[in-house]
């Protein structure tokens, strides 16, 4: 499960060490230390980062398929969590250490910055291949944080960019060594700081208001 540790000025929320699906009891979780960041004093910005293969692999499918009663509720959850990152009143960095797919790659969007592993792992939105349509709330994050010719290929072909791709693609800021990423990401965080706050808040709430309504909008998983 998701721990968040204080380095400093930065809180580094490592969000687990195996695949990292939105189970609700993991979204809970973030939401917990996300609570404790928030109330914070002070200069502080996020790192989120993950341990071993994966940063993230998206939603949760096998609950999904175990409680398709609770479909809306849980989609709305994970929407709400995107939302929430994107808007969050200090600077966040994503440190992409591992494959990055689908609603884990949205996460990562939602934050400020990113910082990727060069050499392995891959940064993709799967959801053309695999069938499931994105809702509304999250094609409208996805069209916000990234240009029109990257969003377009990263939904309509389910592309798997690599680090250094992705960085040519304007997907992360930096594309780094291995064991430079959460390094990285912790630098960038930590330069940052300074602007924790409501007003930060603000300047992005007013930044992506469509993106957020979407977000906030009732949708089922498959349109």
């Amino acid at each position: 499960m998701p721990t968040l540790d204080r380095q400093d000025t930065v809180f580094v929320l490592d969000i687990g060490e195996t695949e990292n699906r939105f189970h609700p009891d993991w979204i809970s979780s973030v939401n917990a230390a996300l609570d404790e960041v928030e109330r914070a004093e002070g200069p502080r910005a996020l790192v989120t980062a993950a341990t071993g293969k994966f940063f993230s692999n998206g939603l949760d499918l096998d609950w999904l398929a175990a409680n398709p009663e609770r479909r809306g509720d849980y989609v709305a959850g994970v929407q709400e969590l995107l939302g929430r990152m994107l808007t969050f009143p200090v600077v966040t960095v994503a440190a992409l250490q591992g494959h990055t797919f689908a609603a884990g790659a949205m996460l990562s969007l939602a934050h400020d910055f990113r910082v990727m592993r060069a050499d392995r792992g891959f940064w993709c939105l799967p959801e053309a291949d695999i069938d499931i349509p994105f809702t509304p709330g999250m094609s409208a994050l996805i069209q916000a944080r990234l240009t029109p010719r990257t969003a377009h290929e990263a939904m309509t072909t389910a592309r798997r960019y690599g680090g250094h791709e992705a960085h040519a693609a304007g997907i992360v800021d930096h594309a780094v060594a291995e064991e430079e990423v959460r390094a990285t990401a912790v630098e960038t965080a930590r330069a940052q700081a300074a602007k924790a706050g409501p007003t930060l808040g603000t300047i992005k709430t007013r930044m992506y208001p469509h993106a957020l309504q979407a977000l906030r909008s009732p949708a089922a998983l498959d349109g």
